[in-house]
């Protein structure tokens, strides 16, 4: 079958999904644009050392662009509180591909619940793994989720020198600000 065609079957269920996020055993086989393939699937409870090694992974510049500030490794309750999803209010997609014989997560992108209707969410791609289209294929997937789960706008709140988020923010027809609160961060918005 033409990995087109497998993606389609994979991402399209015969029954409409439930309102909530994708189903545990979901997942979707996506090409990127070098033609590499990577697995995106909801992140699961047995990803947690994964999650923990790919921060861990992340140049000084891409921790500070994903969490807003400096630190050399994972704290544990950091961990906790990005492991702690329920596919519903707080969804986490994880990107995961074969490298030198390993599985290893190589992006992620999630959402929590701030509202009803609205949610804060981030993308993160590992460094390798930048200028693949990965970011666009993650924040796809993660936009169809908070569709199906009643969320009707996103937001996230990221580095004004954050070039990749600029980028995929463009790509997707976000709305950037200026955060008022803080003039080295902007927000991004997309109604949904």
């Amino acid at each position: 079958m033409p990995m087109s065609a497998l993606n389609t079957a994979i991402a399209q269920p015969a029954q409409p999904l439930p309102l909530h996020a994708a189903p545990r055993g979901e997942y979707w086989i996506e090409p990127l644009e070098d033609g590499t393939h990577v697995l995106i699937r909801p992140l699961r409870e047995d990803d947690r050392e994964r999650e923990r090694a790919f921060i861990n992974r992340l140049s000084p510049e891409a921790r500070h662009n994903r969490f807003l500030g400096e630190f050399r490794e994972v704290a544990p309750s950091l961990l906790e509180q990005l492991m702690d999803v329920d596919d519903h209010d707080r969804v986490a997609l994880v990107a995961l591909a074969h490298v030198d014989g390993e599985l290893l997560e190589v992006g992620i992108s999630r959402y929590a619940r701030v509202s009803d209707e609205k949610g804060e969410f981030a993308v993160t791609v590992a460094d390798e793994w930048l200028r693949r289209g990965l970011g666009s294929v993650l924040l796809r997937h993660l936009i169809e989720a908070a569709k199906r789960n009643g969320i009707r706008g996103l937001y996230s709140i990221d580095s004004a020198s954050n070039a990749g988020m600029r980028g995929l923010a463009r790509r997707f027809g976000m709305q950037r600000r200026r955060d008022e609160d803080d003039p080295t961060q902007v927000v991004h918005k997309l109604a949904l």
